[in-house]
């Protein structure tokens, strides 16, 4: 895919998206058995919604679909991409529009699944029109990020721009320099910029629904899972990717757990204290995810208490088939 770029005001056609069902929700939550039951109900085939599953090689920490998952269920915009690739938003909602009119052409029905709220929000609203990346000041501010920390640049997004600093954790460290960078190059916020509204109530897809979990059963369940990643192998993931030639893009380095991992394998954490870091790291995350979903007027939650099989949820989403 390297090297294919779009318009990045591209929206996609009303009539295209009130074809697709959209399954999304914070990490851990879930979605990856309920979307394959669902799909199997709705004859549908699944189309990845997630950042960093993308990336081949990068299937533990992930949390990728297994081949046998694939296998029973069709699954596309999965292992697109290596990892020394940058990837956009524009990117993805390119891709997808193409992969929505093939798995139409085929008579399935399209099925997003994941947890990238900035991909799901750009397939329901378009892509804005941001600036192209300008390298040099990037590596000014992330120079600025390890040597004084993330705090710093934080501050100077809220001063330009209060809204994105609120909606953006220090941590968030790409896309605040993004931020910045956007103010830096056009000189206006990218707040007042990103003005995508959602569509007529009557363009939306009917079927855009959020996995809402209780917040201490889905952090137990965060943490047990960091766990079983490290018995699996994700050292070892880790370890070959970090070797191998291009290593990871500034897009895959964000994937969670990836750069704690690195530095523990450089030498510069323990393993227990790369976990905790990783297992604090992603519960900050879902956090944020649940935020980004709840606010998203088009997404529907599914409320679950955490006692429910994922039979049990999808049931409840294929009742709402004829709404």
């Amino acid at each position: 895919m390297r090297g294919k770029r779009i318009g990045p005001s591209m929206k996609l056609e009303p009539a295209l998206i009130q074809q697709c069902w959209f399954l999304a929700g914070p990490t851990a939550a879930g979605k990856t058995e309920t979307g394959l039951l669902l799909a199997e109900h709705l004859g549908a085939e699944i189309i990845g919604l997630d950042s960093m599953s993308l990336y081949r090689g990068m299937d533990i920490g992930t949390a990728k679909p297994s081949l046998e998952e694939r296998e029973q269920v069709p699954h596309h915009l999965i292992d697109v991409l290596e990892p020394d690739e940058e990837f956009t938003v524009a990117d993805y909602v390119r891709e997808a529009e193409a992969m929505c009119h093939r798995v139409i052409d085929k008579g399935m029905l399209p099925l997003f699944v994941g947890g990238t709220g900035l991909y799901l929000r750009g397939l329901l609203r378009g892509v804005f029109a941001a600036p192209p990346a300008d390298w040099k000041f990037r590596r000014q501010l992330e120079s600025r990020v390890e040597t004084d920390g993330p705090e710093g640049l934080h501050r100077e997004l809220q001063t330009v721009d209060p809204p994105t600093a609120m909606r953006l954790h220090p941590n968030d460290v790409r896309r605040v320099v993004r931020a910045l960078e956007v103010f830096h190059l056009t000189g206006r916020p990218a707040s007042q910029q990103q003005q995508e509204l959602p569509l007529p109530t009557e363009e939306r897809p009917q079927h855009v629904y959020w996995i809402s979990p209780p917040r201490e059963w889905l952090y137990e369940r965060i943490n047990q899972r960091v766990i079983r990643m490290i018995e699996a192998g994700w050292i070892e993931e880790v370890r070959r990717l970090v070797e191998q030639d291009g290593g990871l893009s500034r897009t895959a380095s964000q994937a969670l757990g990836y750069q704690e991992l690195t530095a523990y394998l450089a030498g510069e954490d323990s393993l227990e204290g790369a976990i905790r870091k990783i297992q604090t790291r992603t519960r900050q995350f879902a956090k944020r995810q649940h935020t980004w979903f709840r606010n998203l007027e088009e997404c529907r939650p599914i409320e679950i208490t955490g006692e429910e099989t994922a039979a049990e949820i999808a049931a409840r989403l294929i009742e709402r088939q004829s709404v």
